[in-house]
């Protein structure tokens, strides 16, 4: 019996939850070799998807705002006869999907009511992201030894990425310095994820006393969070809003320690090898959504009550240490 020629993949957001991924993008590349694999997404990401070896067509529109949107998505899925869909977004909207699609829908991996490779773990939103994906795979039948216990997932591989071209300035990546990211910024609708910014601004002060060059990364709508902090700050090199997904891998990758908020750019640099201290208020559990690699979780319900001290402590211990093992190595 020859394997489904049409699958999608549903991955819709945010930035962290699409590099959790990328272990399950890979096993369904590597379980569907001949198929034409789609991935359904938003905006944000279809450039990073795109330049991924895991599809060959990535669709951007997986979040339509009107029902005009919904309908012509639903009718185009429609079209396209689809025999498998890997759903990792797994939700109330893709749910809807589903239900769209009959009363013929796809092989569906998921939990969409009356799927016919159903997740089945009913704890399975007790699991962090990476072994909850790893078991649905299992599930579906594509991942007979998926690592499912808590924290045996390994970190996501961006191997792939050391070939995009990192937007970056050039001095940033060629800093001899030892080089500590700092990661400011988080969702504008949870601001009890974020770490003070003059909390940020005074362990920058304390990094650079210690010799490193320090270094903000974020998005561009943090570009004032990044000048408040740069600006209590001297020396501090503000890249916030001038780098690529490539260009914070490539950062990452170079980088002595990171220290940052729950956040997605931290899923990137602690992927790329960096050693990396995340800040966790009550807000999130890092149980199901921490960086994975070596990364240390500090946690304070109220990230207001977490010291300048304590960051710094773990920093500079995280960054000997990655000092040391490159020695060796």
């Amino acid at each position: 019996m020859s394997g489904p020629r049409e699958v999608l993949v549903i991955k819709l957001s945010a930035l962290g939850d699409m590099v959790l991924a990328f272990p399950a993008f890979a096993r369904i590349r590597a379980a569907h070799p001949q198929a034409r694999i789609t991935l359904l997404t938003t905006p944000p990401y279809a450039a990073l998807a795109s330049a991924s070896p895991f599809f060959d067509a990535v669709e951007s529109d997986g979040r339509p705002r009107t029902l005009g949107g919904a309908l012509a998505l639903f009718a185009r899925l429609r079209r396209r006869r689809l025999e498998l869909v890997y759903d990792l977004q797994g939700n109330d909207r893709t749910n809807l999907l589903f239900q769209a699609l009959r009363p013929a829908p796809p092989r569906w991996s998921g939990v969409a009511f009356g799927c016919a490779l159903p997740h089945r773990n009913a704890d399975r939103m007790r699991l962090h992201t990476l072994e909850r994906q790893a078991e649905q795979l299992r599930d579906a039948g594509i991942w007979p030894d998926a690592p499912v216990e808590p924290g045996t997932a390994p970190p996501p591989d961006l191997a792939w990425m050391s070939a995009l071209t990192p937007r970056a300035p050039a001095d940033a990546l060629a800093e001899s310095r030892p080089t500590a990211l700092l990661v400011p910024g988080a969702a504008p609708s949870r601001p009890a994820k974020r770490w003070p910014a003059g909390a940020y601004a005074e362990l920058a002060r304390r990094l650079t006393d210690q010799g490193f060059a320090v270094t903000l990364i974020g998005g561009p709508g943090e570009t004032g969070l990044g000048h408040e902090i740069a600006g209590a700050a001297s020396g501090v090199t503000n890249l916030i809003g001038e780098t690529d997904f490539a260009g914070i891998a490539a950062l990452g990758a170079r980088a002595r320690v990171a220290v940052g908020n729950d956040t997605g750019p931290m899923h990137l640099i602690a992927a790329a090898g960096a050693p990396c201290v995340s800040l966790f208020s009550g807000d999130s559990d890092p149980a199901l959504c921490a960086p994975r690699g070596n990364v240390v979780i500090l946690r304070e319900p109220d990230l207001a009550d977490l010291r300048a001290e304590s960051v710094l402590d773990a920093a500079i211990s995280l960054g000997r240490r990655g000092f040391a093992d490159n020695l060796r190595a």
